[in-house]
């Protein structure tokens, strides 16, 4: 196995730096891993290491990348054609979950150009919801199969945390300020506790947005905070799917058979979608990482 620092573009010309594992026989397959919003980063991460050993050793690429969303806040190089490039900041506070699909189409280029043609997409966490996102916004999409871990719904827990008053009122408060032309500006620590631009506060918040795309509290509250039909996007899904949870995902509402329930019953038939529990283990599947990356990797083989 071979290990590169690689950097590449997104489609909006964003540079990400990534680490592509490679295994010592030539292939034309490869994982791509999307990682979670708030501090994450695939380089903070040792499961890294031990998930490239096990992909490579079946004969995959394996390459996580930070995406734009990595750290609270970042401070990223924009290519404009110019000498020097641009710099823009982000990170999760300024991420919108829409623009996955500039970070993952960049990837796909950039795995092309290393003579990849068959692509998977993994995403932990945010990153799970991306996939889906992705796949309902994506023009091109060439991936072949998806893993989704731990797939959250950000907007019910949100919900759960503030109540019904101060959900809506940030809400509110948050689309007012985009639509005054204020969407980069910091939402105030009264209105949300993080400090958040008002543009990705309101993508996490706003029940009717794409980042709602495990909408299990309505689900399993029969609460209804949107109007779109729940799990629209995800239904949409025909690729094959691996969808796995920890037994203990503390972002369950304490009902994890029930969030899978939702999915199973809501899963597009056209889709070949495998459902796993993994037993002892939360969120981040701490201590199962091993468990889980021979489930994923056996999976795909």
């Amino acid at each position: 196995m071979s290990t590169t620092l690689v950097h590449f573009l997104t489609t909006d010309k964003l540079r990400l730096p990534g680490l592509l594992y490679e295994p010592k026989t030539p292939t034309k397959r490869a994982a791509i891993y999307l990682h979670g919003c708030g501090s994450s980063s695939v380089f903070y991460k040792p499961v890294m290491n031990l998930w490239g050993k096990q992909f490579t050793q079946k004969n995959i690429a394996f390459f996580p990348f930070n995406n734009r969303g990595a750290h609270l806040v970042k401070s990223l190089h924009q290519e404009t054609g110019e000498a020097e490039a641009e710099r823009i900041l982000g990170g999760t506070y300024y991420e919108r979950i829409a623009e996955c699909v500039n970070d993952i189409d960049g990837a796909i280029t950039f795995l092309r150009a290393n003579g990849y043609n068959t692509f998977y997409l993994i995403g932990h966490s945010t990153g799970a919801n991306k996939i889906v996102v992705y796949n309902q916004l994506s023009k091109q999409n060439p991936v072949s199969k998806y893993i989704l871990l731990a797939g959250g719904d950000d907007t019910g827990l949100n919900y759960e945390m503030f109540g019904e008053k101060r959900f809506q009122a940030a809400l509110k408060r948050a689309k007012q300020e985009i639509d005054r032309g204020n969407e980069m500006k910091i939402a105030p620590k009264y209105l949300y506790p993080e400090p958040y631009t008002y543009r990705s506060l309101y993508d996490v918040l706003n029940p009717d947005g794409d980042y709602n795309t495990f909408p299990f509290y309505e689900y399993l509250h029969k609460q209804r905070l949107s109007k779109k039909p729940l799990f629209d996007m995800y239904r949409n899904i025909e690729k094959p799917m691996l969808i796995v949870y920890g037994e203990q995902d503390e972002f369950c509402f304490n009902n994890v058979n029930g969030c899978v329930e939702a999915l199973k019953k809501n899963t597009n038939p056209k889709s070949h979608t495998t459902f796993e529990i993994i037993s002892d283990t939360g969120h981040g599947f701490d201590g199962k990482e091993e468990e889980l990356g021979k489930m994923m990797t056996e999976w795909l083989s």
